[in-house]
């Protein structure tokens, strides 16, 4: 089900039956674990197969945020990776006692992305924090207006489709290059295999036995594929380091290697440490641009993403509307808030929750398994690090592979659907910039249809949309003709 098929939703806990009869167990009564034909053994395995399913977030989080700010600064490995396990088990525990679905949160890919390629060039970490605590917030009011799925219906589904691609192109190449696959090419060349046209070293060649390793695990439709992909190559990258095959030089993150006790006490220096302002070097356009890219990041797949796993726990009824929908997008957008104050990024539903549903899970309670779960990471964080980054990377690649599904959707012999689908996904990844290609796709959109005279089916919001980022892509002109710079 689409976005823009979903209908409005009805009254909060509407269609959850009767009240139950008295007599039953709590976690039964407050869960509505029968009346959803499920058994409290069933929602545990379910929350503990979403966990497997998704606590790669715990390892590729870090590594997309490992980057250096406006200042020159870097955040610790082991702080970003007790704030990606706070936020994670935070919001996933919230969704489930108060949204009482079977649906778990964590770092959104799309949006830790923007914020290390986008964000941090221009400013401090704290300041990147506070932009993402600032779009949470906006996806909130969105909700409580009603306004988020006004706006979901007014974009064109393609270009919907369109920007989930794109991402996904983009968050492959982020891999790439983190794994040395790719690196800025040589002789004129803006991209290159490897540092000279060839792969070089073991870490990279890890790399792509990994990603190899987890597509096959996929094509078998094995359960948590990405995890134990992940799993297998760290346990080959540790024996290859141990015997000296591959120095700890030659690894981007060290040696893959225990240092001291498997259990520590989470570090949590990053949690608050936000800002807000101090932007004034940057441009009021630049941050509000960036703020909106935010939002387009955490904001299209949360609908199709909760009403495709209510659906497939039988949460939706025949008319598209699912009991807690309100508040479920308003726990997603209460994500990016708790993302930005844990210092971990906007958290978001993952669609990996549908593994867990899979096994059975149907209420809230699942979600509590998995957030307990998350919340058992911090306390293994040494574990964790030993996972080399150009193994974690391969999980990159594979979510983008996975995103880009979405192609059967588009209509590639109608135009105004194919090229402005086509300028989305291709300029995301060329120019590392999120924004540029939804400007990009979006422009294009409504210029064509304005070529074919249907030029009514455009819609207001769009039209507004469009003139946004025409100034977008025309803002250095018009800063030299109105004598600005």
């Amino acid at each position: 089900m689409t976005p823009s098929q979903v209908a409005t939703p009805p009254a909060e806990d509407a269609g959850e039956g009767s009240r139950p009869p008295a007599g039953r167990p709590w976690l039964d009564r407050y869960f509505h674990i029968s009346e959803r034909n499920s058994t409290v053994a069933r929602e545990v395995r379910g929350g503990l197969t979403t966990f497997m399913a998704m606590a790669y977030i715990v390892l590729l989080n870090p590594l997309i945020l490992s980057g250096k700010d406006v200042a020159g600064d870097t955040l610790g490995q082991k702080a970003l990776i007790t704030a990606t396990a706070t936020g994670a088990a935070f919001t996933t525990l919230l969704m489930g006692f108060v949204g009482k679905a079977p649906l778990a949160l964590a770092a959104g890919l799309s949006v830790s992305s923007v914020v290390s390629t986008q964000v941090v060039p221009v400013t401090t970490w704290p300041q990147a924090f506070g932009m993402c605590v600032m779009y949470g917030v906006v996806i909130m009011l969105l909700v409580v207006t009603g306004l988020r799925e006004k706006v979901m219906n007014a974009i064109p589904l393609a270009l919907k489709h369109a920007i989930t691609m794109g991402i996904g192109m983009f968050i492959a190449l982020i891999g790439l290059v983190k794994a040395g696959f790719v690196h800025p090419g040589s002789g004129g060349n803006p991209l290159s295999l490897g540092p000279a046209g060839q792969l070089s070293g073991w870490p990279v060649l890890i790399f792509a036995v990994t990603l190899l390793a987890i597509f096959m695990l996929q094509a078998r439709k094995i359960p948590g594929a990405i995890l134990i992909g992940i799993v297998a190559g760290t346990v080959v990258a540790v024996v290859l380091s141990a015997t000296g095959v591959a120095g700890a030089k030659q690894w981007a993150s060290g040696a893959p290697e225990l240092h001291g006790s498997a259990v520590s006490m989470p570090d949590f220096s990053l949690f608050g440490d936000l800002r807000f302002g101090g932007w004034g070097q940057v441009g009021g356009l630049t941050i509000g641009m960036i703020v909106f890219t935010l939002v387009l990041a955490g904001f299209f797949d949360a609908i199709a993403t909760i009403i495709g796993v209510g659906n497939e726990a039988n949460l939706v009824d025949s008319k598209g509307r699912m009991p807690g929908l309100s508040k479920a997008l308003f726990i997603d957008g209460t994500g990016g808030v708790v993302g930005g104050v844990v210092g971990g990024s906007g958290q978001t539903v993952f669609v990996e929750s549908a593994t867990g549903v899979g096994e059975g899970a149907r209420t809230g309670f699942s979600s509590v398994i998995t957030g307990l779960l998350f919340a058992a990471c911090l306390f293994f964080t040494p574990i964790t690090r030993i996972v080399p980054g150009e193994v974690a990377a391969a999980a990159l690649v594979v979510i983008g592979a996975m995103m880009m599904q979405n192609a059967r959707f588009v209509d590639w012999n109608d135009r105004a659907v194919a090229i402005p689908t086509f300028l989305t996904i291709v300029l995301m990844p060329f120019t590392y910039s999120i924004t540029a290609g939804v400007a990009a796709g979006t422009i294009s959109y409504v210029a064509i249809k304005v070529a074919q005279g249907k030029a009514r089916e455009i819609g207001a919001f769009m039209w507004g949309l469009t003139a946004i980022f025409v100034v977008f892509y025309a803002l250095h002109p018009i800063e030299s003709w109105l004598g600005v710079s």
